[in-house]
């Protein structure tokens, strides 16, 4: 099983337009497949799903469809605190959220603080997030301690690197899904993704069900991971492994 899932949830726009609808309709009913993704993950053992929920292109999108998703994000934290509670769900918030409105903000910040002690599924939502505006923030904060005399530069790695990222204490995504049919990542967990398994398909966002989730895990499972090794010394490390579980289970 894969401990960390990271979805693009694209498509929702011309979801609602292939059916006559304002693409905010789209987002309404992108809304139910979040709920429907999230109890999915809880009850297969998912340790962290991140969602792309509202990237920093977006802001650039129609007045009047920003607003509408803002106050959708509003109104959803409401209505859904008590299940995300039932079920366990840890909201955690990754982006540049000086951007969002104060209302938003707050609500979210509310739902993250009363969720912090829950055990299930963490939830990660990417509001107002940009992988290249992540990085420069984390090489801005490096470069701060270093002239603080906080940082070694001559025993600096790239974990001490992924410390200054926002998902400094979430393991990085073992597969990335995106639907829609298109194939990019669109800015999204650039670093964390290095070596993710990627998975597209066509359905919008609004089709996408627990099924299409379980078939996205199916697919990772049949890949081999060999993070730049030949796969006759990935197998050969995974028999070593196997072999070292019997030993500690006898």
């Amino acid at each position: 099983m894969p401990e960390h899932i990271a979805i693009i949830m694209d498509g929702n726009g011309r979801w609602a337009q292939q059916r006559g609808l304002d693409r905010v309709y789209g987002h309404k009913a992108g809304v139910d497949t979040v709920k429907r993704v999230v109890e999915a993950a809880g009850e297969i053992g998912l340790h962290y799903l991140t969602l792309y929920t509202f990237s920093l292109e977006n802001w650039n999108r129609p007045k009047t469809e920003v607003d509408a998703l803002m106050g959708l994000m509003a109104d959803a934290i409401v209505r859904e605190t008590p299940e995300l509670m039932k079920q366990g769900v840890r909201i955690k918030v990754i982006g540049e959220t000086e951007d969002l409105p104060e209302a938003v903000w707050q609500k979210m910040s509310n739902l993250v603080e009363q969720t912090a002690g829950n055990k299930g599924v963490t939830l990660i939502l990417a509001l107002s997030y940009g992988s290249r505006w992540e990085i420069v923030e984390a090489a801005r904060r490096l470069a701060e301690d270093y002239k603080a005399g906080k940082v070694d530069a001559s025993v600096f790695t790239e974990g001490n690197f992924s410390r200054y990222l926002t998902t400094a204490d979430v393991p990085d995504p073992d597969l990335l899904v995106r639907t829609s049919g298109e194939c990019r990542l669109s800015n999204f967990l650039l670093w964390q993704c290095a070596y993710a398994e990627l998975y597209f398909l066509d359905k919008f966002w609004p089709d996408f069900g627990k099924e299409d989730l379980y078939l996205a895990i199916r697919n990772y499972q049949r890949r081999e991971r060999r993070f730049g090794m030949t796969g006759e010394q990935v197998r050969k490390e995974e028999s070593i492994r196997i072999q070292g579980d019997g030993q500690v289970a006898e």
